[in-house]
């Protein structure tokens, strides 16, 4: 806890450890496909950023459906599938809540080797960070939700929150960040 990794890790052998991760917000694009990939996407960046890959993932979602068209949550819950899939975990349930704001993201749950488990901890001045996506991305989510981001911005930052984190979690590992 004191070092603000993005998930738990639990060790169960001398090969195999298991991260463990739940994340979920509120939409930050107006697109409900779009607004389930970014949320997928960043639900699934936690075990990679621990150095694992996903294996099993459970929704979680909050929404109004008396107040809201199906269709919506349709989407939303396609738009995370579709990052799901992409990441070679496998859905494998999940949980509903009715609640008057719309929130969704994903538990999931990964592996790596107990030797391999990259943490925040290790950080020293003068270390060379590589970043995987650009800086920004809350600013730039906020202005959107105000009103006030360009058409550019909102392109960019989409683009960029649907992107898996997938291939800078293997090079990390290849390099022994």
């Amino acid at each position: 806890m004191e070092h603000s990794d993005d998930a738990g890790v639990y060790k169960i052998t001398d090969e195999i450890a298991l991260i463990q991760t739940l994340d979920f917000f509120t939409p930050i694009v107006d697109d409900p496909y779009t607004f389930g990939q970014i949320a997928a996407v960043n639900s699934l960046s936690d075990i990679y950023a621990m150095g694992g890959v996903p294996l099993t993932v459970m929704n979680i979602v909050c929404f109004p459906i008396k107040e809201l068209d199906g269709q919506i949550l349709k989407q939303i819950l396609l738009g995370g599938m579709e990052k799901i899939r992409e990441s070679g975990a496998l859905l494998v349930g999940g949980h509903s809540v009715e609640d008057s704001e719309i929130k969704y993201g994903l538990s999931v749950t990964g592996t790596v080797h107990p030797g391999k488990v990259i943490s925040n901890k290790g950080a020293k001045p003068g270390d060379k960070l590589i970043l995987t996506k650009p800086l920004g991305t809350g600013i730039i989510s906020t202005a959107i939700k105000a009103g006030m981001a360009s058409s550019q911005s909102i392109e960019e930052i989409t683009l960029s929150m649907c992107t898996l984190n997938k291939l800078a979690g293997e090079i990390m590992q290849e390099v022994g960040a």
